[in-house]
């Protein structure tokens, strides 16, 4: 991994293992808690449709606020539109792409699966680099820009479509007690927009070229801060037959689920040395 920005670096079919989940809301269930209030306002005139509209974004709206209080993070009012772009249909555009990935090999114990190695592919990815008094709050306003960036903040001006997971980069000291204020928050450009990523309004979300890259990765679930990313990163140290072949001060965390969630689903990801 380069130390001094944001990318990875290391080293058939894509796809990804959906980790086991407990009931969580997600963005899909964001989605189709939007879409159900939507449909209900079909019968109206033009004029209550927008209000019933209006008034499914300002819940929508109030829903994350109050969920990212619970981490310390506040959710201004310009956010409505993104979050009211990412959790409805965006004329067919919401399913969510998963960033490519060829599965090279699984490593169980008595049927439980312990990790994966996994190889992900070249690609542009969208990255911030945030440093908030704790972790929970750089992933959180993190993500927020970039989801402006997805939802119209951008030289198109439209929205770009997601992908998953979001990745946040992580260091940490050799002993692995200790996890840098500094957290990049990366997103991957869907498929369309690889050839020419559209460029960011903010100045601050760099368009950056990530080499392939080889992952030993493991599934956890529920809060992501720094007690929680120093034990799932001993643990998967213990896990790994060769620790040494991995970098020792630089790690990911793959997000599948919003990130102001508590009961998120995830993965902790050790990067391959060259």
């Amino acid at each position: 991994m380069d130390r001094g920005g944001c990318q990875m670096s290391g080293g058939g079919s894509g796809g990804r293992i959906e980790p086991n989940q407990p009931e969580m809301i997600t963005l899909e269930d964001l989605e189709s808690f939007s879409e159900d209030q939507l449909s209900d306002s079909g019968n109206g005139s033009l004029e209550e449709e927008a209000e019933t509209m209006e008034e499914d974004d300002e819940r929508l709206l109030r829903y994350w606020q109050d969920v990212a209080r619970g981490h310390q993070v506040e959710v201004s009012p310009d956010m409505a539109e993104p979050i009211q772009q990412l959790t409805t249909n965006n004329q067919g555009q919401s399913q969510r792409e998963p960033v490519p990935f060829s599965l090279l090999a699984r490593k169980e114990k008595c049927g439980q699966l312990l990790y994966e190695k996994r190889t992900y592919e070249k690609g542009h990815w969208a990255c911030i680099m945030m440093r908030e008094d704790t972790y929970e709050q750089s992933i959180c306003y993190g993500f927020m820009r970039i989801m402006k960036y997805i939802c119209q903040q951008n030289s198109l001006g439209d929205y770009l479509g997601m992908t998953l997971p979001i990745i946040t980069v992580v260091r940490t000291d050799e002993n692995h007690s200790v996890i840098s204020r500094d957290v990049t928050v990366a997103y991957f450009l869907p498929t369309e927009h690889q050839a020419q990523p559209p460029r960011p309004t903010d100045s601050e979300i760099l368009i950056e070229i990530w080499p392939a890259t080889t992952v030993y990765t493991r599934a956890f679930t529920g809060a992501t801060n720094e007690v929680t990313i120093i034990d799932q990163i001993n643990t998967m140290a213990e896990l790994l037959d060769s620790p040494g072949l991995c970098f020792n001060d630089s790690f990911i965390i793959a997000g599948y689920t919003n990130p102001a969630h508590s009961n998120r689903a995830n993965e902790i990801w050790f990067l391959e040395r060259p």
